[in-house]
């Protein structure tokens, strides 16, 4: 399913960004996998396969931790289990996949398309370590009209389609969807406000003014009138818009006719805003209404899909996606997997159009014709407008994946170069850069930046909630605590055995966690392993280093440098914690600011070196300024949305109880949360939609502190 990220970022809600360029797995000789081993992984098949139906089904291969090695989908389990038994015309993948097999299950199924639909949904929950994996963990930007109000409102949306009305997309980035609804509002005049605010207007607002909203919250216009509109948008973006130009054309006229030259302009603009919706895309289409466009191009074992949208004869953009797939996969084989990946949260267009003909081409739109429940049509075209299209879309993923490769050299040497700079054996795959943010020691928060060979890795970005004990200003207990809770998780993950001080103060820092960006606790009280040293000393530095842990695109969680932001106090807090935490090996660097704060006159702080400064042009002190001030700005950023959330947070939202319908409720009928505050019990108890223990509730929370 798509995951969606939720974070404290002041950024745009439906903010895009690319795909960073997965780790290509090596060409591995099948002398590498050991004899035994594959015999094992062979003979374990063998048993399964003996005792399967010759029927329709999907199969999972475990590997002996009980991790998922690969989903697949079979017109016959029974016949494509026993292909995998026989131990000869693998591929170095499939060699390396079956000698890890230690466990298999099956779900049968009535036909191949119900396969291959299981399939899909499986790869995407479970992301196979050897599944060609569509990696769209940002979902795309719809365009909402909703028709759960009498009055329908039109808006941005991203995410599960749960709220009644009609949904227009996907859109590739937020930028179509804002300019387009733009324009709709020009054309329309339907309102963008949320219900709540609609509710409480006493006055028309300023979007009424400037003739974008038809002003509906005070009855400027009627409700039968302003369903008609909506109606109109909705038609146009159904796909009938020659309808609607042709009837605002013709009112146009009559307006004329009637010497109302007002009313005739209000029509003219209203046209014009509907002709910009259609001039302003790229490549539009006369043959071609509704259809996704997938174009695959490889390059140095690396694959891009670029995708392009098209619905009512309009291109809604593209994207590019880069699949994480084994290069021995022929460019169909991607293709064929990331098409059926991509409509498992989607709904399909009409007509689907792929740049290589695939091999179950018809499979494929029989299950996506079932998804969609009626008929999708997948082809591969050859002539014509489709063609054409078609030759687009694979020049612009063609170049896509050159940037990318391009970029990613570029990021490489500057990886080698940030290493060189701090005496390191090997370039830096993974970075972390540490920074606080507070005001006099209010609202305080910590951030951690990533960075690897694909640039600033946004998903692995983490904010801590700094704990009220911790002593306002405390530059230096507010790091140790950020270090604590990240370390200390590190430790958890990794199975490293703790001290028995250090395993108190990993507990006594993450009792107090609260909720970290990505939702969950840092590490919980007691979850420190037991069978720590004995001793009060921490780890020693000669200690066999943990083997890192990775995720499914081969990134490791484990840092191979850390920088902090501050001086030698910042840097002596953090070098004690990551030692008792079992982090001694990662290399530490703090950055001091310069003479009066100024650039490229930085002064770094490491384990076992004086302090030291680089060559002002040095590309390696370019860089580590691009990290800090990533740092500084996540950290600034999440600071301010956590302050203003706190300056406009509402009394009634810490009663317990007290929801959004009936903070509604109290708001209409007293006002203000002040009037509320001063109302006697009688007068809670008469709100409409309140009842009696709510009131109590109400009147207990202000009266009784």
């Amino acid at each position: 399913m798509s995951r969606e990220r939720q974070d404290d970022l002041p950024r745009d809600e439906f903010e895009d960004e690319e795909d960073a360029l997965p780790a290509a797995e090596p060409a591995l000789d099948l002398a590498e996998t050991a004899p035994g081993a594959l015999k094992a992984g062979i003979e374990v098949i063998q048993q399964f396969a003996k005792h399967l139906p010759n029927r329709p089904g999907v199969y999972r291969m475990f590997d002996r931790a009980g991790e998922v090695l690969y989903v697949g989908k079979a017109k016959s389990l029974k016949n494509r289990v026993t292909s995998y038994a026989r131990g000869m015309a693998h591929t170095n993948a499939v060699a390396r996949m079956i000698a890890e097999t230690a466990n298999m299950e099956f779900v049968t199924t009535g036909t191949e398309t119900e396969a291959l639909l299981l399939e899909s949904n499986l790869i995407k929950q479970l992301r196979p370590r050897y599944n060609v994996l569509l990696r769209d963990d940002k979902s795309f930007p719809y365009i909402l009209l909703t028709g759960d109000h009498d009055a329908p409102a039109i808006l941005k949306h991203r995410g599960s389609r749960q709220r009644k009305g009609d949904y227009f997309g996907p859109f590739a980035s937020v930028w179509a969807v804002t300019r387009t609804i733009d324009a709709l509002q020009k054309a329309f005049l339907i309102r963008t406000c949320s219900d709540s605010f609609y509710e409480n207007r006493t006055r028309p607002c300023l979007l009424f003014q400037i003739k974008r909203c038809s002003g509906p919250c005070t009855g400027e216009i009627s409700i039968p009138d302003y369903q008609a509109l909506a109606g109109q948008a909705r038609d146009f973006l159904s796909g009938r818009s020659s309808a609607v130009k042709q009837l605002l054309s013709t009112r146009m006229q009559a307006a004329a006719e009637e010497l109302e030259f007002e009313k005739a302009a209000r029509y003219r603009d209203r046209l014009a805003a509907l002709s910009a919706v259609q001039a302003g895309q790229d490549i539009n289409t006369q043959g071609v209404e509704e259809a996704d466009v997938f174009a695959i191009d490889e390059q140095a074992g690396h694959f891009c899909v670029e995708i392009f949208f098209f619905r009512n004869h309009q291109n809604w953009g593209n994207r590019a996606l880069f699949p994480r797939a084994d290069r021995s996969l022929t460019p169909a084989e991607v293709l064929a997997s990331v098409v059926a990946q991509f409509y498992d949260d989607k709904p399909p267009p009409r007509l689907v159009l792929l740049s290589h003909p695939v091999e179950e081409i018809e499979l494929i739109g029989q299950a996506l014709s079932a998804r969609a429940g009626r008929k999708v049509e997948v082809a591969h075209p050859k002539r014509g407008e489709r063609a054409d299209l078609m030759g687009h879309a694979v020049k612009n993923a063609r170049e896509a994946l050159s940037r990318k490769l391009a970029e990613n050299a570029g990021q490489q040497s500057l990886l080698a170069a940030l290493g060189a700079a701090f005496g390191m054996e090997a370039p830096p795959r993974r970075v972390e850069v540490y920074d606080n943010s507070h005001i006099m020691g209010t609202n305080a928060v910590g951030g951690m930046i990533v960075a690897g060979p694909d640039g600033f890795v946004k998903n692995q970005y983490r904010t801590f909630n700094i704990s009220t004990d911790t002593i306002a200003g405390d530059d230096f207990g507010m790091m140790r605590e950020v270090l604590t809770r990240r370390f200390a998780k590190l430790a958890k993950e990794e199975g490293i055995a703790l001290s028995p001080h250090s395993e108190e103060a990993a507990k006594e820092a993450v009792s107090k966690d609260a909720p970290d960006r990505d939702g969950t606790r840092a590490i919980a009280l007691g979850e420190i392993p037991d069978g720590g040293p004995q001793d009060e000393a921490p780890p020693k530095k000669d200690r066999k280093a943990p083997k890192p842990r990775r995720d499914e695109d081969g990134f490791p969680s484990r840092p191979d440098l850390v920088i902090v932001d501050g001086g030698k106090g910042q840097f002596s807090a953090a070098l004690k914690i990551m030692k008792e935490l079992g982090a001694a090996d990662i290399p530490l660097v703090a950055i001091a600011k310069g003479e009066d704060r100024n650039a490229m006159r930085e002064t770094f702080h490491m384990e076992g070196r004086e302090p030291f400064k680089l060559q002002p042009r040095d590309p390696a002190l370019y860089f580590i300024q691009r990290l800090r001030d990533e740092a500084h700005r996540f950290a600034i950023g999440t600071h301010r949305a956590k302050r203003k959330r706190e300056t406009m947070k509402n009394p009634l939202d810490e009663i317990p109880g007290i929801g959004p319908s009936r903070k509604r409720a109290l708001l209409l009928h007293f006002g203000t949360v002040k009037a509320i505050q001063r109302a006697k019990l009688d007068d809670l108890m008469r709100t409409p939609g309140v009842n009696a223990a709510t009131a109590k509730a109400v009147h207990d929370f202000f009266h009784d502190g």
